[in-house]
């Protein structure tokens, strides 16, 4: 974070969004379900890699060109909110325009590159929506790129038992323009209003 106002933005952001998989969250509700962050938060230029085995700065959209990264912090192995709020996100893009589509970019950081590596994130979203890209990297790196947008990110770890604990991270979405976020999205946002909030965002710009 790089001003003031937006370092204590995130302090009062960052208790209310981290919850780790089985946690609460609602939305504002009213007709446009994000919530504006004023001023927006500094997305941190650091690169991960995508799961082509490529460079990515979530930053600048991944050279994508895309107006628009919607960014969910995650993991596969997520028992309930990662494949709910990815699977209304999959949704969200069957209704939109297709040169509304166009200028989208959906994006899975893992929280737990340990296990997630490029081939590993690669089928989780293909089975969502072949479009989403997908990326991993060192986890104090994606620890720092979550910190710069308020989502919060815990290590899991592996049981003597041959089990894992539980990886904790926030569970909204974020909203990237230009290497700020302005916006972000709540679990609880269904696949029609991140619909009609896209569209706004894209054409009126966050209200």
């Amino acid at each position: 974070m790089r001003r003031p106002a937006a370092l204590a933005a995130l302090g009062l952001l960052l208790p209310a969004l981290l919850a780790g998989c089985g946690g609460s969250a609602s939305g504002d509700g009213g007709s446009f379900a994000g919530s504006k962050v004023d001023p927006p938060f500094t997305v941190a230029p650091i690169t991960l890699t995508d799961t082509a085995g490529d460079s990515y700065e979530l930053a600048d959209g991944g050279g994508t060109g895309a107006k628009l990264t919607l960014a969910f912090f995650g993991y596969t192995h997520c028992p309930d909110v990662c494949g709910l709020v990815m699977g209304n996100l999959a949704a969200a893009m069957t209704r939109l325009s297709e040169s509304d589509r166009e200028q989208v970019q959906v994006v899975f950081v893992t929280t737990d590159p340990a296990r997630d590596d490029e081939q590993v994130l690669r089928r989780y979203l293909d089975r969502l929506d072949p479009d989403f890209e997908g990326l991993t990297g060192d986890l104090d790196d994606i620890a720092a790129l979550g910190k710069s947008v308020a989502v919060g990110v815990t290590d899991g770890q592996k049981l003597p038992s041959g089990g894992y604990d539980l990886n904790t991270h926030s569970t909204q979405v974020t909203g990237i323009e230009d290497g700020e976020a302005p916006v972000f999205w709540s679990q609880s946002t269904s696949a029609a209003q991140f619909a009609a909030d896209i569209h706004t965002v894209l054409t009126q710009g966050v209200p």
